[in-house]
């Protein structure tokens, strides 16, 4: 397997210098832009395994730059700012992003999160190349969803977590299990309530009635499972 790129998008020097030396002895090659314009030029012309981005940038926000990158990729994506607002994270988690990681931030704490990131890139892709369930289908390999053969439109966040539920059927799964699983939840910036609104908005998507579902059911002062009976 050849070395992980990581394409960081920030505007401030020293924190690109520093994050720069730290990422690079950590064996990873990495690609750097300092605007929406640069960054869009590079994305256009490359791959890359895992995507850091700021969300105050000179020209524009990384939030818009995110749902771009989106359209095209699956990579990880993790948010480095000072925008720490629970509406922020709770956006930049919503529209795609995998980690949000408010400044000023441990050095040590930042490099555990990429390696998790990346490491639970790499899981998805070595599992089942596709699931199948109450005529939900999962390819992973194009990482898209199709319920009753018609292709639906999940984010990152409920693409991975239809895909935890799947891989788990009929075993109840507490929020904290899922948070600790999906989002690596050692530090509050995601809680029950915004778990909450995740498996509502999949719910819309995937069962053929949110108000009564079938598929992701909540177990009462539990957690919730995937039902694999018809």
């Amino acid at each position: 397997m050849g070395k992980k790129s990581i394409f960081l998008v920030e505007d401030d020097l020293s924190l690109i210098n520093g994050l720069s030396f730290a990422v690079s002895k950590q064996g990873y090659g990495i690609d750097i832009a300092r605007t929406i314009l640069e960054a869009e030029e590079m994305w256009a012309d490359g791959k890359y395994d895992l995507v850091i981005l700021d969300v105050s940038l000179p020209d524009g926000s990384g939030f818009d730059l995110c749902r771009r990158i989106r359209r095209t990729s699956k990579a990880p994506v993790m948010f480095l700012t000072a925008a720490d607002e629970e509406t922020d994270i709770i956006m930049g988690l919503d529209i795609g992003g995998d980690d949000y990681i408010t400044k000023p931030f441990k050095l040590a704490v930042f490099l555990s999160r990429i390696n998790a990131l990346l490491r639970r890139s790499d899981n998805f892709s070595q599992a089942d190349t596709e699931l199948n369930s109450h005529q939900i289908r999962v390819q992973r390999l194009k990482g898209q969803v199709y319920k009753n053969g018609e292709l639906i439109d999940l984010t990152t966040s409920e693409y991975r977590l239809l895909c935890l539920f799947m891989e788990n059927p009929d075993v109840i799964l507490s929020p904290e299990q899922i948070l600790g699983r999906l989002w690596d939840c050692d530090e509050n910036y995601i809680d029950n309530n915004s778990l909450t609104v995740y498996i509502r908005r999949l719910r819309t998507k995937i069962e053929d009635d949110p108000g009564e579902p079938r598929r992701i059911v909540t177990v009462r002062r539990m957690g919730y499972k995937w039902n694999s009976a018809d």
